[in-house]
């Protein structure tokens, strides 16, 4: 059954729509602050009336109308519902809330309208037969008429929605009900059970016009309002049928509603009034109380283009209304974005700050001291043997081929020192970080939940990543060293001073500044800097060791960096759902293209692009 879509104006509608749709579903507000429950709300609710009614509306808008009959606990819904089928289909509960599913009432001509998921796609569907018996009514209604009738708790003769869950909606076929119209008879507003206040809210955003029903005593209600006040903003078409109303006071009743319905934007509506009645004995009100009421239905069912004026309007209406909520959506968007960024700032500061500390250790001369030093002293001998070495290296070769016969301490000790400070140094910086991440975190409350999610940090477990890359990065200056001396040129210098004695003489030289060292440690660690500065360039030359040093240093900032990467990875898995979310403001854009979509006047049909 193809359909006209909305007009000319809304050509591409349906991509923009589907477009937004996409942009909700990409919003999770994971943070916890005051808007973001609200916002989480909200985006699931444009979502759901995407899904449920403006997209499937506006691929069908010669789809039969759907009236969705609302209304407060004990205002008389399935009564109401029964009347104007001229049957019992829905039958009111005692006991409140009553499980039940929403029931919808069509003529069977249009039956194929509602086998599909056309409209409200996350129910699924159960089809009663026309002579099924009545189905229990929404959440505990009352009866319609004189309260001292007391509810009939008979049951359904089929049983078909005693198998189906609450997210099912149950379809009939009613012969006394216009082509071109369904009722649609939802749970109370008000209800205590949240299932039902849920699932009365979707059912109302789906619908084309509404129903709403209320008493005498109840009409000016807190919670009916609300969705009246939100029928208003999206245009929505609203008969209110009043309940009850005892003999005098109609006329005062009246005024009054009109009054509300007007300050809502609701003028317009229509307002039936069902005196108070007692029913007959099949527990139905007097056909002739629902007249007015049916008429208004058939009226509207009549008309084919008028039927499909109603639904251009509340399209449009849902439009306008759909701008506004995302517009709504963006500021708490932006919100958590703003606190998002300040806790990965938070993340972002510590480690770099870490990488940085760490990185000028090893510039500054701090690692050339203490064991670092000992054992570098005794890796090459004597002091003579360091100032002989500024001025013959040649002399320097035939002591440190000495030594590599095995007299001085062994280059692995050097390594293993110069491991070890470096590893203390890095951990150290870890644990800082990772404390003043924390630290920040804590003092936000977005932050502070956020942080359950993080484990603890495990000294032990970083500590012997940390000694794992060391000797990764130590291998990796013996294979450079092996590398730069595969030319035959070097070969009998290497072999005169042992790869491993040159891979340290290069740790020592990417260490070998005196920044961080006082007192007579600056010229123990200068004349070891030298020493290791003039033994590479006996066997490199000037370039080479500059080139190696380099190498060296960047290997191990990557190195470093890729360490603190994996520390720092569980607070970005945290944050990971807002980098993901849209930004607040592609929302704005989304809500200003929408608001120019649909621009006021009377529209003409356009190419179906749903």
């Amino acid at each position: 059954m193809s359909a006209p879509s909305l007009a000319g104006e809304a050509r591409g509608l349906p991509s923009l729509l589907r477009e937004v749709r996409g942009a909700l579903e990409c919003l999770a507000f994971p943070l916890a602050l005051p808007t973001s429950v609200e916002a989480r709300g909200s985006a699931e609710a444009a979502r759901g009336q995407l899904n449920d009614y403006i997209l499937p509306r506006l691929a069908s808008l010669d789809a039969p109308l759907v009236a969705v009959v609302g209304g407060s606990t004990g205002a008389g819904k399935s009564t109401l519902v029964n009347a104007l089928v001229g049957r019992s289909v829905s039958v009111a509960g005692a006991v409140r809330p009553t499980t039940r599913q929403p029931l919808l009432l069509h003529h069977p001509d249009d039956g194929a309208w509602f086998d599909d998921a056309r409209i409200l796609p996350t129910l699924s569907r159960v089809r009663l037969a026309g002579d099924d018996g009545p189905v229990e009514a929404s959440s505990g209604t009352a009866a319609f008429g004189s309260p001292s009738i007391p509810s009939s708790t008979s049951e359904p003769r089929s049983g078909l929605h005693q198998a189906a869950g609450a997210d099912t909606l149950l379809l009939r076929p009613v012969p006394t009900l216009p082509p071109g119209l369904a009722l649609l008879d939802a749970p109370d507003v008000d209800s205590i059970a949240d299932e039902n206040r849920r699932l009365a809210g979707q059912l109302l955003a789906a619908a084309d016009l509404w129903i709403f029903v209320t008493t005498a005593n109840r009409y000016a209600d807190a919670v009916p309002w609300k969705l009246l006040a939100e029928a208003g903003r999206r245009d929505v078409l609203v008969a209110v049928v009043l309940d009850r109303v005892p003999p005098g006071v109609e006329e005062e009743i009246r005024g009054d509603l009109l009054t509300l319905l007007a300050a809502e934007n609701l003028g317009h509506a229509p307002i039936f009034v069902i005196p108070e009645v007692r029913l007959d004995a099949s527990r139905m009100l007097p056909s002739d109380v629902v007249e007015p009421i049916m008429r208004w239905l058939q009226a509207l069912a009549a008309d084919a283009e008028g039927r499909r004026d109603i639904a251009r309007r509340t399209v449009r209406g849902a439009t306008r209304a759909l701008a506004a909520r995302i517009e709504a959506i963006a500021v708490a968007a932006e919100q958590e974005q703003s606190v998002g960024d300040a806790l990965r700032a938070a993340v972002d500061s510590a480690y770099r700050d870490a990488l940085a500390d760490v990185l000028a250790a090893t510039e500054d001369g701090r690692l050339l001291r203490g064991e670092v030093l000992a054992r570098w002293q005794d890796f090459v001998g004597t002091g003579e043997f360091m100032r002989g070495l500024e001025t013959r290296i040649g002399w320097a070769r035939d002591r440190v081929s000495a030594f590599f016969t095995g007299r001085p301490a062994p280059a692995s000790t050097v390594a293993e020192a110069i491991g070890s400070g470096l590893q203390t140094v890095i951990v150290e910086q870890a644990a800082r970080a990772d404390e003043a991440t924390r630290r920040r975190w804590r003092s936000d409350q977005a932050g502070a939940v956020l942080l359950h999610g993080v484990p603890a940090w495990r000294a032990d477990d970083f500590s012997a990543a940390v000694a794992g890359e060391i000797r990764a990065w130590q291998q990796d200056l013996l294979q450079l060293v092996q590398a730069e001396g595969a030319d035959k040129r070097f070969t009998a210098r290497m072999l005169s001073f042992g790869v491993n004695g040159i891979a340290v003489a290069l740790m020592v030289v990417v260490f070998a500044s005196t920044g961080g060292l006082t007192g007579g440690e600056i010229g123990i660690a200068g004349a070891s800097a030298i020493a290791g500065q003039k033994l590479l360039e006996a066997v490199f030359g000037d370039d080479a060791v500059r080139r190696l040093t380099a190498t060296a240093r960047t290997n191990l900032s990557e190195r470093v960096e890729g360490l603190f990467r994996h520390e720092r990875a569980p607070y970005e898995v945290c944050l990971a759902p807002l980098a993901q979310q849209t930004p607040a403001e592609s929302l704005r854009v989304l809500a200003r293209r929408l608001r120019t979509a649909l621009p006021a006047g009377q529209p003409s049909d356009a190419e179906d692009e749903a």
